[in-house]
C-alpha cells in the first residue's frame, strides 16, 4: 500500500471531477483524515467547484477505495498513487493522468525508453509479421514494448517483445482480474512470467466497457516515448492512440506494411489501411524495422534488430501463426 494509505484510491473514486482536478486534490491533500474533513467550500477553493453533497460523495469514495484496496490485496494486485515515487514519470506529464494505477508484475523501468505498438485486431499477415519483428528487434536492443493485449497487432507486439528477451507491458480497459479478451490470458501470464507487467486504472472486478478502451489508450501512449501504428483502418481505436500520442508530444510512426498497397482487389478490400495512410500523409514517419526507430533515438541497433520473417502477398494470418509456432 502507498504510504498515503488509500487516499489516492479514494480521490480516484470521487465522482464529478476531471483527471486534472483529481491530481490537484492529490497534491493538496496529505492524508485520509484531511480528505474526510473536506467540505464543499474546501473543494470549491481547490478546484473551483464542488458536488452538492460533498461530504456524502467523499464518504462514498472512501468506502469504494477501501473495497478496491481489499480486493487488490486478496488478488495479489499492487497499486501506485499519483504522489508515489513508483508512479511512471512520463505518465505523470500527460494532460489527464490517472490518479492511481493497479498493476501485476512490474511497472516499466523509468530509466529505459518504451515504444507502444498498436493496430487492428484483424491484421494482414504482413502487418502482423512486421509488428512481431519490430517488437522483437526493439527488445533485442533493450527497448520494451507497451500494447493493449488485444487480438491481432497488440498480441503480436507483446509476443515479439518477449521473444526478443525484454519485458512487455499491457494496459487494460478493465480490472486486471478481468482480462479481455479471455483468449489472451496466456499472453498476459507469459508477460508476467518474463518480467513484464499488466497495468490498469480500473479497480479489481471492473469489467471492460466500450468507453474504457479509448480511455486506456491515453495510458498506452502516455507510458511511452513513441507510438507505432502497425496497421489500422480509418475508424480504428489505434487512431485514438495516435491522437493521444500527438497531444502528449510523443513520437508517432506508421509501419511500412500499414501503408503498403496489396495491388488492389480483394486483398486491399480485406485489409483496410486507410488510417495508417492518412497518418503518413499528415506527416508521420514510416518505419520499416526496429533499426529505424533506434537510429532516430540515437541508439545503436542490435545486429539482430533488422530483417524479419518473409511471407508472400497472399499469405493468410493463419500461415503467420504456423511460421511462428504460436496462435494469434
Amino acid at each position: 500500500m502507498s504510504d498515503r494509505g488509500i487516499l489516492d484510491l479514494a480521490i480516484a473514486r470521487l465522482k464529478g471531477f476531471s483527471f486534472g482536478e483529481k491530481t490537484i486534490l492529490c497534491d493538496a491533500i496529505e492524508s485520509e483524515e484531511d480528505l474526510a474533513r473536506l467540505s464543499g467550500r474546501d473543494l470549491t477553493a481547490l478546484v473551483g467547484r464542488s458536488p452538492r453533497s460533498a461530504r456524502a460523495e467523499i464518504e462514498k469514495a472512501r468506502a469504494l477505495a477501501e473495497k478496491d484496496e481489499r480486493a487488490a490485496r486478496l488478488r495479489g494486485i499492487k497499486w501506485t498513487g499519483w504522489r508515489d515515487a513508483t508512479y511512471p514519470p512520463l505518465l505523470r506529464e500527460i494532460y489527464d493522468p490517472p490518479t492511481a494505477l493497479f498493476f501485476m508484475g512490474s511497472l516499466p523501468d523509468c530509466e529505459k525508453p518504451l515504444v507502444a505498438i498498436v493496430g487492428t485486431r484483424k491484421p494482414s499477415a504482413q502487418a502482423a509479421t512486421q509488428a512481431f519483428d519490430i517488437a522483437r528487434g526493439l527488445a533485442r536492443s533493450g527497448v520494451s514494448v507497451v500494447s493493449g493485449l488485444a487480438l491481432g497487432i497488440d498480441a503480436m507486439a507483446h509476443r515479439g517483445c518477449m521473444e526478443g528477451g525484454a519485458p512487455t507491458y499491457a494496459a487494460l480497459g478493465s480490472g486486471i482480474d478481468c482480462i479481455y479478451p479471455a483468449s489472451n490470458r496466456h499472453v498476459a501470464r507469459r508477460a508476467l512470467d518474463t518480467g513484464g507487467g499488466i497495468i490498469s486504472e480500473y479497480p479489481p472486478g471492473f469489467p471492460a466497457r466500450k468507453w474504457t478502451f479509448p480511455a486506456r489508450n491515453r495510458i498506452i501512449s502516455g507510458l511511452c516515448r513513441g507510438v507505432l501504428i502497425a496497421e489500422a483502418p480509418e475508424k480504428s481505436g489505434a487512431l485514438i492512440t495516435a491522437r493521444f500520442a500527438l497531444d502528449q508530444n510523443r513520437d508517432l510512426w506508421v509501419a511500412s506494411e500499414g501503408v503498403a498497397s496489396s495491388g488492389g482487389g480483394a486483398e486491399d478490400a480485406r485489409f483496410d489501411r486507410t488510417g495508417c495512410r492518412r497518418l503518413a500523409q499528415d506527416g508521420a514517419d514510416i518505419v520499416y524495422s526496429a533499426s529505424d526507430i533506434l537510429r532516430m533515438w540515437g541508439m545503436e541497433p542490435d545486429e539482430r534488430s533488422g530483417g524479419g520473417l518473409e511471407l508472400g502477398p497472399g499469405a493468410a494470418v493463419s500461415s503467420l501463426a504456423d511460421s511462428l509456432g504460436i496462435a494469434l
